[in-house]
């Protein structure tokens, strides 16, 4: 078993609040991702799973076995829980062979060498790396680096693993593969990993669950990729995921209106999530339409092709925002030029109040 529960977790350096009251049940098995922008506390709330932090307040249990409890006067040594890491600068010692980096987490606690050498060939070949048990680091690319680190957290420990911003420094083909290594390594040992990033699509790639943090070390939302992109709970989860427009809005007698150096109307009827009061438009690039018979006239002045997708940008009034359509869409026989007048509609929009400069 492999559950962990975070209990009111507080968080702080001095007078500083880093997190404060942070609770999550992550399930036997599950890959999590912890995403958020950068001083979140994202790393911080994984120093205190692994014991090199102290909660200011809050329990961590694992398997329900406490490992800190403020409350209880509990707190398990780092050393002994069992909690695998993987960094995002891979950490592998320059000075030890690939064999010696992956078996250093049992030498520390005395494994018998029997223990260790099949311990060691095991999590090898977990990450398709055997056969470089003697090459130094030196040696390795960033991607064999990278296998070696993960591997080295499997000999801590294959039940709970703590990945933190693993793959940043690779390629982006790299990337997506060891994305999918990841994931099939989790499903041959059952493992239960964290993987903390601020890179979203990576997350929402991998992972069964996955928790946005905002700046200030909250939870915005907790759900599947499909829930976040979906139904994002808030201004700053649609902001935080992906590629965002914000259009101001306002509502008329005649119908509603883009509400900008002019105001432009652009449905006669109630959108779906109006909101009353000052408000914007959350609307994605891809479902911003070229339609000829959209109420909005707009003029391109950006176009580029992306292999997969246009990549436009187009201004309505005096602001400039940017489109996306995918090559399909792209094969209605219409060669969209820059300076050319288009109609717009929109789809899949969300509203939000206006948020102060």
């Amino acid at each position: 078993m492999n559950k962990i529960e975070l209990k009111n977790i507080k968080l702080s350096y001095g007078s500083n609040v880093i997190i404060n009251d942070f609770s999550i049940d992550i399930s036997e098995g599950e890959i999590i991702g912890i995403v958020g922008p950068s001083g979140c506390g994202k790393t911080t709330l994984m120093r205190a799973l692994c014991g090199l932090k102290n909660p200011d307040q809050g329990e961590i249990y694992v398997n329900g076995i406490p490992y800190f409890s403020k409350a209880q006067h509990v707190n398990i040594p780092p050393e002994n829980r069992n909690i695998g890491i993987v960094f995002q600068d891979y950490a592998v010692w320059p000075h030890l062979t690939v064999e010696e980096n992956v078996a250093y987490p049992l030498k520390k606690r005395k494994k018998p060498t029997a223990e260790i050498k099949e311990s060691v060939h095991h999590a090898l070949t977990q990450v398709s790396m055997l056969g470089y048990e003697k090459y130094m680091p030196s040696q390795l690319s960033g991607g064999q680096q990278q296998r070696v680190a993960i591997a080295r957290a499997l000999t801590s420990s294959k039940d709970i693993i703590i990945m933190d911003e693993p793959i940043t420094n690779l390629d982006a083909k790299l990337r997506e593969g060891m994305l999918v290594e990841i994931r099939l390594m989790q499903q041959r040992l059952g493992s239960t990993i964290i993987y903390v990033t601020h890179d979203q699509e990576a997350a929402l790639q991998l992972c069964d669950r996955v928790v946005i943090m905002d700046n200030k070390g909250n939870i915005s939302q907790i759900g599947t990729d499909e829930d976040i992109i979906g139904n994002p709970a808030n201004r700053f989860v649609f902001k935080f995921i992906g590629v965002s427009n914000f259009i101001p809005v306002c509502k008329k007698k005649d119908g509603y209106y883009l509400h900008l150096d002019n105001d432009y109307l652009y449905s006669k009827s109630e959108p779906k999530g109006w909101i009353e009061g000052e408000a914007e438009m959350g609307i994605r690039p891809m479902d911003i339409i070229f339609d000829p018979k959209g109420l909005v006239e707009a003029v391109i002045t950006q176009g580029v092709f992306l292999g997969d997708m246009y990549n436009y940008f187009i201004t309505i009034g005096d602001r400039e925002y940017r489109v996306q359509r995918s090559t399909l869409d792209s094969l209605d026989g219409h060669d969209y030029k820059v300076g050319e007048k288009i109609h717009v509609s929109f789809l899949n929009e969300k509203y939000y109040p206006t948020e102060a400069e």
